[in-house]
């Protein structure tokens, strides 16, 4: 930041010196686009003038718009100032490079996972915005590119807009719920919770909440919540408390109070499937000679593991513990009698 130096007189002391703070390089040019584009000729005098900078700064706002930007700014001797060449339509705002390109368009198509819930019209906005100031060349580039990638998702919840928005907010800022809550299968109840996080995983919304009836921390369903409202209370959430650190010992997204060591081995056909993945911040492959694997991991909680292992079928074969095995066993077996 460009800084100009200056003297203040305060009552009853002799001069001292003062610094005056010159606006943010981006916001100098910013005006100097306008200027220079209403046609008023501003000149690097005037300029340094108003926006309380030396001429040599504003002679370098000026270089780099016309060097980093392309700009057609140029001196006009016939008017004593600058002037644009060609028409200017927009000020490029951000400079991009193809890598940030492509993570801006994952962005873009990343918002479908938030169609139906509050954040869809903020992001969908704030994308807007980022679009109409690239150049007009980048934009070009990111409509080609939207032909090569796409999202593809199944199974979606559908989520209240006005219930989700009001839990998001209340997370936010801290605030106590009383909602009416239904499981499935279950008549609905009410509790009363200390929204800690919204969370989403695996494309699916949970909030994890101090629920004062079971005097603990509890998984929500956001979908599941069919009313809700404030107490008027506010809460403190812990400072120990991280969703990384709640879910350490978890396979997706419920928490146990038992310790168990996972150990499943898949055939040769998934191996690769299996190798290529991080699945569990404790797991450990070993190779077999006859191009199996076994995984091991450590967690508190059976369902979630349960679920993935049922999903590898016949290529899947749980070693421990007892309980896993006996689980996988009966739910495939009623697949079958079913």
């Amino acid at each position: 930041m460009a800084s100009a130096k200056g003297f203040t007189r305060g009552k009853g002391k002799r001069d001292r010196p003062a610094v005056l703070y010159s606006r943010p390089p981006l916001e100098r040019m910013m005006e100097i686009h306008e200027s220079v584009n209403r046609g008023n000729y501003p000149n690097a005098s005037t300029l340094a003038r108003k926006m309380e900078v030396s001429t040599k700064t504003i002679h370098r706002d000026i270089q780099f718009m016309r060097d980093r930007w392309d700009l057609p700014i140029e001196f006009d001797p016939a008017y004593n100032g600058f002037k644009y060449t060609r028409p200017v339509d927009s000020f490029p705002m951000l400079q991009i490079n193809e890598g940030e390109l492509f993570a801006l368009l994952i962005a873009e198509k990343a918002l479908q996972n938030y169609r139906g819930t509050v954040f869809e019209k903020r992001l969908s906005a704030a994308f807007q915005k980022i679009s109409d100031s690239l150049p007009d060349a980048v934009s070009i580039h990111l409509n080609e590119w939207d032909e090569a990638l796409s999202f593809r998702h199944t199974g979606e919840s559908e989520v209240q807009v006005e219930i989700f928005d009001r839990v998001s907010q209340a997370t936010a800022k801290r605030r106590q719920l009383k909602i009416r809550y239904r499981k499935p299968n279950q008549k609905p109840e009410e509790r009363v919770i200390d929204p800690y996080q919204l969370a989403n995983i695996n494309n699916e919304w949970y909030l994890y909440a101090f629920d004062h009836k079971r005097r603990d921390i509890r998984c929500f369903v956001p979908t599941r919540i069919l009313e809700v409202e404030s107490t008027g209370r506010t809460f403190e959430r812990p400072d120990s408390f991280t969703l990384d650190n709640y879910l350490a010992d978890s396979f997706g997204v419920y928490k146990g109070d038992e310790s168990y060591d996972i150990c499943v081995r898949f055939t040769k056909a998934v191996a690769p499937f299996i190798k290529e993945k991080n699945w569990h911040p404790t797991q450990q492959i070993k190779k077999l000679k006859d191009g199996s694997v076994e995984l091991s991991l450590e967690l508190s909680h059976l369902s979630d593991i349960q679920r993935w292992i049922l999903g590898w079928g016949s290529q899947a074969t749980v070693l421990g513990p007892k309980e896993l095995a006996e689980a996988v066993r009966a739910e495939a077996q009623g697949i079958v009698d079913n």
